[in-house]
């Protein structure tokens, strides 16, 4: 007869007092949880704020609920034993009334309906009424009227078709769970996504819907979301349904407590999207952007020289860890010897391995030839196939009966197995249409198999890879070439000669430059002289050492005319003059034993150093002179005392000059290298390069030393 949670009061007798403000009431679903304060709405009832009225045989009031009070604007006391229709019905509708009313007592059907309700303030609001007859234990009738303002049932009506609708045709699975993370209901979308209808669902957990899906993960979440209130936003999970068996799938879930208005917790509302498609549109986008992101590195990192072995190096460094767990680059040996090479379908390749690495320690790598070393593979050999074709060769998911065709030798095999390879991949190095060898790729657990956007940035590092390497094969053929010249060119001489002890080095450029034109010359003249030189022609490559070569043969020639040195200069300013406008720094100096000096002239060259027992090394005071192949200059010859044991060293500026340091503070360090007791001339020249000489100076080196012997 009463709403939920609503006291009714019969004339001026309360049945049930409302409860205070401080009263202990239970609250829905917790009979053993008392909740303190005043009721609170906690069903669609007390949302409508349902009235309750009860009329007797004649019509008068005879119950009148708060909610009537409320909704009508009377007063139990001023409702309870009047008439109903004079109360709240206008006289035009009153007939009306009083024959639905009659109705209702006669036949005993209820009655539902809207009627415009007169309130007391004169005010006049649509009710919806709900009317039934009711019979108490002495057989009395009695007439219930539940009421409640239309316009709450017209919005309460929207928003619950609006809610039903958008839960049915919803794209987005929808589901709630109780508190035993069981299903109570779902969507049609959830059925569509589940692959099961919601009979299937019902009264079940996600686990026994769902065997194929991370359950652990997803209840302990929603157990977390069920303690703590804190809803669950696009938490990604993978896993298969009955509605696609075979296929991973990926749904990004939401979680959300429900709880009555009395906060009691109902369960958990579940959202869940298939992200599949834009899952994978990620990851693809993820794998463009690091093959673009390893493209990129590998333009910045490969080439930085003209070194091949290094350039390898650098190849090897990019694909590890990118790409691949162990990466080796092998060319065919023929190709770095400058000759071209065409495999037969029946010729093994021969193969010199530049470089080698790994992510990490592996029984890979002792499988892997050591760079520098040159094997043969067999033509059953997959990395054989690859240099034969020009194609890559991939084994995505690599079988013991494989490994045998991926590996040198037997030994080699079984090292490979015991790493835990299980994908290879070997890609041709191409440059201008020869193939040149390999890039030879192995991953080994826990990394997925190699795929074929792995081919595709493999093969683009290959193809950029294999230019440079190109370029670093042809230009360490032409700087052998020129090294081989220029060594052919220098001289030999005896470790004595003319009163002399000498010693000397010559030291090639770094492999970032080609081989420059330093020389260096003992040449012995008549009366126990000796002239010793030492020249720098300006350029690099075959050119500068042809250059080399011509200037050493005319300083031969005129030395043998017994010249002063200023005018042996002289002449070598005209034959320079002569060479293709070749310019060349040189120190002449000749030394005479009888007269214990040396007579010296320089041509734009830097000064010797002159080393005397009990004092500190010292720079020659020369004239500095201008450059051979100037012209019109010059030159001056100075005359050095040198007694026996004082030493002068020549050099050229690629020992002391550098990009990072003043000329004078690397002189001042040759001079502190020179300095203190006096020791073997080999062991001096091996010093100065080991100390002075950087591995990456774009010059190279002449260096001689020359000591007086005592006379016999």
């Amino acid at each position: 007869m009463t709403a939920a949670g609503s006291p009714v009061t019969r004339g001026d007798e309360p049945l049930r007092e409302p409860a205070r403000p401080d009263e202990p009431v239970r609250g829905p679903g917790r009979p053993d949880e008392p909740v303190r304060g005043p009721v609170r709405p906690s069903g669609l009832l007390d949302v409508l704020g349902v009235a309750s009225v009860v009329l007797d045989t004649e019509g008068r009031i005879v119950l009148w609920s708060p909610q009537a009070e409320e909704l009508f604007g009377y007063t139990a006391q001023e409702a309870l034993g009047e008439f109903a229709v004079r109360l709240m019905i206008h006289e035009q509708h009153a007939d009306l009334v009083v024959k639905l009313f009659a109705d209702v007592l006669e036949t005993g059907e209820d009655w539902a309906g809207a009627f415009p309700v007169r309130r007391k303030d004169g005010s006049t609001r649509l009710v919806e009424f709900r009317n039934m007859r009711l019979l108490d234990d002495r057989g009395d009738v009695y007439a219930l009227g539940l009421a409640a303002d239309q316009s709450t049932v017209r919005r309460l009506e929207r928003d619950v078709a609006l809610s039903t609708r958008m839960v049915a045709q919803s794209p987005i699975g929808l589901a709630v769970l109780d508190t035993e993370l069981r299903y109570v209901s779902v969507n049609p979308a959830m059925e569509r996504l589940n692959g099961r209808p919601a009979e299937e669902h019902l009264g079940r957990t996600v686990r026994e819907v769902l065997p194929q899906v991370d359950a652990d993960a997803l209840e302990a979440a929603a157990r977390q979301v069920l303690d703590s209130g804190v809803p669950l936003v696009d938490r990604t999970t993978v896993g298969r349904t009955p509605a696609a068996p075979d296929e991973d799938h990926v749904w990004s879930v939401s979680l959300y407590r429900l709880e009555d208005a009395l906060g009691t917790v109902l369960g958990v509302a579940c959202s869940v999207v298939d992200v599949t498609e834009q899952h994978r549109a990620g990851v693809e986008a993820e794998a463009a952007r690091r093959r673009l992101a390893v493209i990129a590195d590998a333009s910045a990192r490969i080439g930085t020289t003209l070194d091949l072995d290094r350039t390898a190096c650098e190849l090897a460094d990019v694909a590890v860890p990118e790409l691949a767990d162990v990466a080796a680059v092998d060319l065919l040996d023929a190709v770095v010897a400058g000759r071209r090479s065409s495999l037969g379908p029946a010729e093994p390749a021969v193969i010199r391995a530049l470089a080698v690495r790994a992510a990490r320690p592996t029984e890979a790598l002792a499988a892997a030839d050591p760079p520098g070393r040159i094997a043969r593979y067999g033509p059953d050999r997959l990395v054989t196939e690859c240099v034969r074709t020009g194609s890559p060769v991939m084994v995505s998911e690599v079988q013991a009966a494989d490994l045998p065709r991926i590996a040198r030798s037997p030994e080699a095999a079984e090292q490979l197995a015991a790493a835990g390879v299980h994908s290879y991949l070997a890609v041709p190095l191409i440059a201008r249409g020869e193939v040149l060898g390999a890039l030879d790729l192995k991953r080994t657990a826990p990394s997925l198999p190699f795929g074929e956007d792995d081919l595709l940035l493999a093969r683009e590092l290959a193809a950029r890879a294999a230019v440079q390497i190109d370029n670093a094969r042809w230009y360490q053929n032409a700087r052998d070439t020129a090294l081989t010249l220029q060594r052919s060119l220098l001289p030999s001489h005896p470790p004595v000669t003319g009163g002399l002890e000498v010693a000397s080095r010559y030291q090639p450029a770094g492999a970032t430059a080609e081989v420059g034109g330093d020389w260096f010359d003992v040449i012995p003249l008549d009366d126990g002289k000796t002239a010793l030189v030492v020249g720098d022609v300006m350029g690099s490559g075959v050119n500068a050492a042809a250059t080399m070569g011509r200037l050493r043969t005319a300083t031969n020639a005129l030395a043998s005319l017994d010249l002063d040195p200023a005018r042996l200069l002289e002449h070598l300013d005209r034959t320079t003059e002569g060479l293709d406008h070749s310019i060349a720094t040189c120190v002449y100096a000749v030394h005479d034993p009888r007269l214990r000096q040396c007579r010296i002239a320089n041509a734009g060259h830097l000064p010797p150093v002159r080393l005397r027992d009990g004092q500190p090394p010292e720079l020659l005071e020369l004239p500095t002179g201008a450059p051979l192949g100037v012209g019109g200059v010059d030159f001056c010859t100075t005359t050095v005392a040198l007694e026996p044991g004082d030493r002068l060293v020549f050099y050229t500026d690629g020992l002391v000059e550098t990009r990072q340091h003043p000329l004078d503070e690397r002189l001042d360090a040759l001079l502190d290298l020179l300095d203190g007791p006096d020791r073997p001339l080999e062991e001096v020249c091996d010093l100065l390069l080991r100390t002075l000489h950087q591995p990456d100076n774009s010059d190279d080196v002449a260096l001689l030393i020359a000591r007086v012997q005592t006379p016999d």
